[in-house]
């Protein structure tokens, strides 16, 4: 089918006939009809989605779903439209296509708006004019495209999962937990309200996306990121203040885990499917593949830098005197297949940057040690990024019971360790290649949750890659992988910050940034023209610092709305009076709070919060009358 996407003020239509002799009798109330504010989508129903017309729906579905998500609509407007195509679908199959199309769009959560179908109509509509506001996309319904998505043994084994659920307090209680009708049972909730969300997020196992997280709007507001329409969903573009976000992030990352004393190494971001150990290693993980013919043979692109830094080690020569022994990479990008549905602006991508850190163990005490080490690394991380730890987080904690019955002492000092009751998803045989993994889960505004931080022992792939070290009565054995994520994907930290800005400003707060990552520091408002020249002078005096001039002839209150629509930490209004005094008027967004402090007052200020942190210049150019817009 071929569909015309218009983002609309409005759309007002009317019935003038029937097109089809057997076209259905529409009551007079159905024959006209004005929508406004929606996505209209003009479709054409093609002879090749006879045999499917369901698939088709499908399909269209989810188009409409992106689309919609792009433009910021649920309300949607489905036009029968015969003019896109001249191989037209029968009027039956076509007439199937549309109610399944329209009743899969409500299914997920959209209004929608179904023009009667056989029907010449007359019509006026009122298209917003941005960049998005008119797409036009050819859906083919690929019956054999199951056949292409690589899913691994692990997704299937997940599928079939069953888990035993309880609530780990602080004490070193199991409680166990059982969900009926949306509702959990076994473990008292007061006071951990963000972990029950939490628990009934997996429990449930529901990872489709029926609303749109808070933090979409903000990254498209703030022109940090947006979707990327010329490309394959779930692959976004960063606009310039997003990148400086995020190299900042991946520079904090990587600089901790080299300062820990991780090697950092570089692999290929393609692998040979057939490859014995990599064939074998990608049923035992639970990600669905992007898989690649080459002109040689076929592959698959990486969903972490596993691969890479296991061959790397089987290469390698090591002594038990070398070990924990622990490999970096932050590779971007890795690769998953997700599922259309589940798909949500930076929280699941089907691209992202992942720093994956890999360290060879001797055995499963120096593992479980070293995984505690790691875990000191990862939350002054985290901390130093600017989460409140372990506040801002709820820990899931996956593990067999055999290890659970061997290495009880372990779990429970973790949970008093973590501060905080964790909910432990215990399995009666290893699935995967694992036997213990944690996570740092963040739960949004939606009571969706995303996995940060992550370690995992792994009891397998050592022997599968065929990685071995020389004991100390000079055997060769094979040694545990500690696979450890100190922050997660860089996109998802990102999200985690916009969702609690959101959370902030729901509350009545200034929604920000962390000062470190601000993309603007300073912004120094000249009052007139007048100032233009005493303001530039301030700018030069605040070396190590993003500050920028609004040089534009908006009126002073405009210019300070616009900072705080950006977020800007700290606004300087420079007038006559400033001048004259060398005292600065500062507006201050963390308290809401204005004060008087000179330049150099200032300056120490924001670098004694910036502090150890990466620092990088303006993304953009430093005058705001020079910066183009990114999205309108």
């Amino acid at each position: 089918m071929r569909v015309l996407f218009l983002h609309v003020d409005f759309l007002e239509y009317e019935t003038t006939g029937k097109a089809l002799k057997d076209a259905e009798d529409v009551p007079p109330s159905k024959r006209k009809a004005r929508v406004d504010e929606a996505l209209v989508c003009f479709i054409t129903a093609e002879k090749r989605d006879e045999k499917h017309p369901e698939a088709g729906a499908k399909a269209a579905a989810t188009n409409i779903e992106e689309v919609a998500a792009q433009v910021g609509t649920k309300r949607i407007v489905l036009y029968p439209y015969a003019h896109l195509s001249s191989s037209l679908a029968a009027p039956g199959p076509a007439q199937e296509l549309f109610h399944s199309l329209e009743s899969g769009l409500v299914a997920r959560g959209f209004e929608v708006h179904a023009s009667p179908f056989g029907y010449y109509k007359s019509f006026r509509v009122a298209v917003k004019g941005h960049p998005l506001s008119e797409l036009s996309r050819e859906i083919v319904v690929d019956v054999a495209a199951t056949e292409r998505e690589e899913v691994s043994e692990a997704v299937k084994a997940e599928a079939k999962l069953v888990s035993h659920w309880h609530i780990l307090d602080t004490k070193g209680d199991l409680h166990p937990l059982t969900i009926k009708d949306g509702t959990i049972a076994g473990f008292d909730f007061r006071g951990q309200a963000r972990l029950e969300k939490f628990a009934h997020y997996e429990m449930a196992k529901s990872r489709a996306v029926k609303e749109e997280p808070a933090h979409v709007r903000l990254m498209q507001e703030l022109e940090l990121v947006d979707y990327e329409p010329g490309s394959d969903p779930g692959n976004l573009r960063f606009y310039p203040k997003g990148r400086l976000i995020k190299a900042l992030l991946e520079e904090i990352v990587s600089r901790r885990i080299r300062e820990y004393g991780a090697m950092e190494v570089e692999s290929p971001v393609m692998y040979d499917f057939e490859h014995p150990a990599l064939k074998s290693y990608v049923d035992r993980f639970p990600a669905r593949q992007y898989v690649v013919q080459t002109p040689n043979k076929k592959a698959f692109l990486r969903f972490s830098a596993c691969f890479g830094q296991f061959l790397i080690m089987k290469d390698m020569v090591l002594s038990y005197k070398q070990l924990p022994l622990p490999l970096y990479e932050l590779t971007r990008y890795s690769f998953r297949a997700e599922q259309r549905g589940e798909l949500a602006g930076l929280r699941r991508l089907r691209a992202f940057t992942m720093p994956d850190c890999h360290a060879l163990c001797a055995d499963v005490e120096q593992a479980k040690a070293h995984m505690m080490v790691r875990f000191e690394v990862a939350w002054k991380l985290m901390a130093e990024c600017g989460f409140s730890m372990p506040d801002d987080f709820e820990v899931g904690m996956r593990v067999t019971e055999s290890f659970w019955r061997q290495h009880k002492d372990f779990v429970i000092a973790y949970a008093k360790r973590w501060g905080k009751p964790l909910l432990v998803e215990m399995w009666s045989e290893q699935f995967f290649y694992y036997a213990l993994k944690y996570e740092w889960n963040f739960v949004d505004g939606n009571d969706k949750a995303a996995a940060l931080t992550t370690d995992q022992i792994d009891t397998e792939n050592a022997k599968r890659f065929g990685i071995s070290f020389t004991d100390d009565k000079g055997g060769q054995r094979h040694p545990l992988i500690l696979h450890l994520s100190p922050s997660g994907a860089i996109e998802r930290v990102m999200y985690a910050f916009l969702e609690k800005a959101g959370a902030d400003a729901k509350r009545g707060e200034p929604p920000m940034l962390p000062v470190w990552l601000a993309p603007t520091q300073v912004r120094v408002v000249p009052v007139s023209a007048d100032q233009l020249d005493y303001a530039r002078g301030l700018v030069e005096r605040l070396p190590e610092v993003r500050v920028d001039l609004d040089d534009t002839n908006d009126t002073l209150a405009k210019k300070i709305r616009r900072a705080e629509k950006e977020w800007v930490p700290y606004i300087v209004v420079v007038g006559k009076k400033e001048i004259e005094s060398g005292a600065l008027n500062v507006r201050v967004r963390a308290t809401k709070t204005q004060t008087e402090m000179s330049i150099d007052e200032l300056g120490r200020r924001i670098r004694a919060e910036i502090a150890g942190r990466p620092f990088r210049a303006l993304a953009e150019p430093q005058d705001v009358s020079a910066r183009p817009i990114f999205h309108g």
